[in-house]
């Protein structure tokens, strides 16, 4: 029996009400979502957790994704980072997550960071952004991109090594 799949959010006509930048990231945030579940939903927390030949685990890019998108809509709303997000950015790589935290950390990011998306004013895209320490220049336009792009980057990652995990199964 085949899996009946839908086409990609982009391709389903969804969130007309958004304009288009943020509509795009959007999708992408979806697909994410989508087939971060698909492809690594049935991991095991172990699985989730193994560092197969010294790549990240896939528990990384999951929890990567969530806080990245956190700390990069903070950069687009013209802030620096906290010392939370700074906090959570130096646990990213530690072992022994579950994949319901995981998934559950990874569902309230998605949720937040939407709500944060909508919120940008698509005449504004072009308004001068800063990231990091080094205070590197960028736009508003350039970092809601950025979330899209860097977020698809760690979601085939995850795939990948959970493709990786998969095989090993035996």
């Amino acid at each position: 029996m085949t899996e009946l799949r839908l086409p990609e959010p982009w391709l389903r006509g969804t969130l007309t009400d958004v304009a288009a930048v943020q509509r795009a990231v959007l999708h992408a945030l979806e697909l994410a979502k989508e087939d971060l579940q698909r492809w690594c939903g049935s991991l095991s927390d172990s699985e989730l957790n193994a560092r197969l030949d010294g790549i990240a685990s896939v528990a990384f890019h999951i929890r990567h994704v969530a806080r990245s998108m956190d700390r990069l809509l903070s950069y687009a709303e013209g802030k620096q980072l906290d010392n939370e997000q700074i906090a959570a950015l130096k646990t990213e790589l530690d072992a022994g997550a579950t994949r319901s935290d995981l998934f559950a950390e990874l569902d309230a990011a998605l949720e937040r960071s939407a709500t944060r998306i909508r919120r940008f004013d698509m005449y504004g895209l072009e308004d001068a952004r800063s990231v990091g320490l080094k205070r590197l220049p960028t736009t508003v336009g350039g970092l809601l991109v950025h979330v899209a792009d860097h977020t698809q980057r760690h979601v085939g990652q995850a795939i990948t090594t959970a493709k990786i995990v998969m095989a090993r199964r035996g």
